[in-house]
């Protein structure tokens, strides 16, 4: 049965099926393969708050050694790694700059004030890419009575840009101009290696010039928990006190590192398939009545906006989710498609044949 979580409920919605048969609401959607639950279950493992795990310690040091770092560490979550990070780059009344569609500020619940006491100054960069100049427009003058600015953070890809992919040089003249200003970077790279995939550029160089950067072992990657934080062994020591402060150790955490150790060898190439799928529901549904446009497929996201004249994203999200095809609304008039290990081309030919008559429906 298909449902809709919320913070305080969790919703049951009917579904002309028992099971969707095509989730295109996130790459989060994916579930391991049956080649990574072996892994899984054949992961050699030990406690890791003791650093006893081996499979962890491997994956970290891989990580670490793809994102030219020093050191990482397995988290639980992106938002972990994220809220982590602004907590080690600021301090509470300062201020961190961030583009406004940033998963930061509209998917983390607050996280940054709540958690570590730290303003946000939002950027309106285009498809969530914002460059050099915004940054210095955006540092504060030294005074008593404005917020210190203390870190610039990016997001790769740009999740509600798109899946956009920030141009090499355009991240480098960010970070360039936030160290100019003494400020700290930070990459939030949940879908990192959608854009080396896309791009052809290395997970080193595109993390060159930020201090901290994870990658999700979610996602594209398909496991089914984890997410991975890089940065200098200092501050990943600092990072480790946070993780035991907000929760503690995962312990036997190998089986999850064991999913990520797989999704490096056999997961990444294969994300030109779901780019590919992306790039043909993109085209198809650009020339649908009702479609008022389509952001640039680049990556594994597509995002579409619905015509004044047609019916509401929610309306049109609950009548493909009654043919068994579940996406998401992001607006009154905007929806977005993931593509990802779980589904196909047969997932997306059928988003494709009901999405016009959903269209086309009356607004309710």
């Amino acid at each position: 049965m298909a449902g809709e979580a919320t913070g305080t409920r969790y919703t049951p919605q009917a579904a002309s099926a028992a099971e969707i048969v095509a989730d295109f609401a996130s790459d989060v959607k994916t579930k391991p393969t049956p080649a990574m639950l072996r892994a899984l279950a054949e992961a050699e493992v030990g406690d890791e708050q003791a650093g006893e795990d081996p499979t962890t310690n491997e994956l970290c040091r891989r990580i670490g050694d793809l994102l030219g770092k020093e050191a990482a560490v397995l988290l639980p979550t992106g938002t972990m790694c994220n809220e982590i990070a602004l907590a080690l780059h600021c301090e509470p009344g300062s201020e961190a700059i961030c583009a406004r569609s940033s998963h930061i500020i509209n998917f983390e619940a607050g996280g940054p004030g709540a958690l570590g006491g730290i303003m946000i100054h939002a950027l309106d960069g285009e498809r969530g890419m914002f460059t050099a100049a915004d940054v210095l427009a955006a540092v504060r003058p030294s005074s008593r009575y404005a917020p210190e600015s203390r870190l610039v953070a990016v997001e790769q890809t740009s999740n509600l840009g798109g899946g956009g992919v920030w141009p090499l040089e355009q991240l480098r003249e960010v970070a360039v101009e936030a160290k100019a200003h003494g400020l700290k970077t930070h990459m939030d790279g949940a879908r990192l290696f959608n854009a080396c995939v896309s791009s052809g550029v290395s997970p080193g160089d595109y993390a060159e010039g930020y201090d901290t950067v994870w990658i999700d072992l979610t996602k594209g990657l398909g496991g089914f928990a984890g997410a991975v934080l890089a940065g200098s062994a200092e501050d990943i020591d600092k990072a480790w006190r946070l993780k035991q402060r907000w929760g503690g150790a995962l312990r036997q955490s190998g089986h999850i590192a064991a999913t990520g150790l797989y999704a490096l060898d056999h997961h990444i190439d294969r994300l030109t398939e779901d780019h590919a799928l992306a790039a043909s529901i993109g085209a198809r549904i650009a020339d649908m009545p009702k479609v008022a446009g389509v952001l640039p497929v680049e990556t594994n996201v597509v995002i579409f906006d619905i015509a004044d004249d047609g019916p509401a994203a929610e309306a049109v999200v609950a009548a493909l989710l009654r043919k068994g095809v579940r996406m998401g609304a992001f607006g009154e008039r905007r929806i977005r498609v993931v593509t990802h290990l779980g589904v196909d081309r047969a997932g997306g030919d059928l988003l494709c044949e009901h999405l016009p008559a959903a269209l086309m429906e009356e607004e309710r």
